[in-house]
């Protein structure tokens, strides 16, 4: 494992090379935001963010550090530079604005998910700077608040997750998936409207709200089409729908998750189990061909699902696994994030994709960089977040060429704060 860098700042090895000389300002909170400005980073463009002084809305979001001290904040803002405005004060919002515009070829990329209209409205920036892209995460369309769980529940997917026993209560995923997907997306189109202004020297917002990522995942995995032709999926609990998968309990207590889709994964579960001869009798009851037809076993698995509790129910997990692993079955055993990390070597923190850090949270642990490998490009070290303010002299010499005076003068009116640390 690399030891830490410790710096925030440019000069600094960065994740992947690719995007260096691109600058982004990003003033947002919580996930979706600060994820696409965290990937942009992470392949190599500076993101200077705007914080409010004493920290904005998630600063202390769980989960947090015994201290205290937000884990969450960290992880999304690694790598990023952090200058610290009163942004309630009209000197504070001039700031920002002029931060936001600052000129430069590769700059004037603005990643937030303020609201559409007022001062960081686009429409007003691009008076400051004609070729200005604005990428803002909204939660609904019309920018209406919403988060992960309230997108889910407006869309219906806590009534598709369950089973039987939760009746008509409602459950809520743990994952908050429209988040993160918008997140990514957002990095994408913000690339795609960076490249249509290195063609065109044209500008413009690109909005992406979580509520149209859901809608449009859902009709790219045909779910939408699901509903007009046939009408609300029924919940099945732990069984995968269209396909064969469930968890089952092994000899010795312990829980696993058994996928078949391909036909291969299908021969290969039934030789590592033995039960050729009993799925064939479901077979000819049924006049079906399961290896030829995925959505057969899902919709004759409550046959299926006995013969296979059986025989795994009769293995103890060490034989199960020797068995699966031994026939390319694909499956994995239920356990806690703990468990997974301490005792999976796939899922190991001691890889190039994690940078051993120290923290602003006072704590040292890995942090992952980059999820992508580039064959042509050297895999650098992750880089820890900033802390509060930690380079706000910094960005406001470099980017506005503010002398040590008028920073003072900053500081002296509260308009701007740094952070107690010492900053690289």
């Amino acid at each position: 494992m690399r030891l830490p860098n410790g710096c925030g700042r440019p000069g600094a090895t960065e994740m992947y090379p690719l995007l260096n000389g691109l600058r982004v300002v990003e003033c947002a909170s919580f996930i979706a935001a600060p994820s696409c400005a965290l990937h942009l980073q992470q392949l190599g463009a500076e993101v200077i963010r705007i914080d409010p002084i004493g920290g904005g809305l998630d600063f202390r979001r769980w989960p947090v550090s015994p201290e205290g001290e937000s884990f969450y904040w960290e992880g999304l803002n690694k790598g990023k530079r952090s200058v610290a405005v009163d942004i309630s004060k009209p000197q504070g919002r001039a700031l920002m604005v002029d931060l936001i515009t600052a000129p430069g070829p590769d700059a004037g990329l603005f990643v937030t998910n303020f609201p559409k209209n007022g001062f960081l409205a686009h429409e007003a920036l691009r008076q400051r700077r004609a070729d200005l892209i604005t990428l803002r995460v909204t939660g609904w369309g019309d920018g209406e608040s919403a988060v992960d769980y309230t997108v889910n529940a407006a869309l219906g997917v806590p009534y598709l997750t369950g089973g039987a026993a939760n009746g008509e209560l409602p459950v809520n995923h743990v994952l908050p998936a429209w988040d993160l997907l918008s997140g990514a997306y957002a990095a994408f189109a913000m690339l795609a409207a960076e490249r249509h202004r290195t063609r065109t020297g044209q500008g413009q917002e690109v909005t992406v709200p979580l509520s149209d990522i859901a809608l449009a995942s859902l009709g790219h995995m045909g779910q939408v089409a699901e509903v007009l032709h046939g009408g609300d999926r029924p919940r099945v609990g732990n069984a995968l729908f269209g396909a064969f998968g469930r968890d089952f309990v092994t000899a010795d207590g312990e829980r696993v998750m058994v996928v078949a889709i391909t036909p291969r994964q299908w021969s290969g579960l039934l030789e590592a189990l033995q039960v050729q001869a009993a799925v064939a009798g479901v077979e000819a009851a049924a006049q079906v061909a399961f290896a030829r037809d995925e959505g057969a076993r899902y919709t004759h698995r409550e046959a299926l699902f006995p013969i296979f509790e059986r025989a795994i129910g009769a293995l103890s997990l060490a034989a199960l696994k020797s068995r699966f692993d031994a026939g390319g079955v694909c499956w994995a055993a239920y356990r806690t994030l703990s468990d997974a990390l301490a005792n999976d070597p796939r899922l190991s923190l001691d890889r190039t994709m994690f940078t051993l850090l120290d923290h602003p949270s006072g704590h040292r642990y890995p942090a992952p960089g980059a999820a992508a490998t580039f064959d042509a490009a050297v895999r650098g070290a992750a880089r820890r977040a900033p802390h509060l303010g930690e380079h706000t002299d910094q960005v406001l010499a470099e980017l506005l060429s503010l002398s040590p005076t008028q920073i003072g003068a900053l500081h002296d009116a509260g308009i701007v704060a740094s952070s107690p640390a010492t900053a690289c």
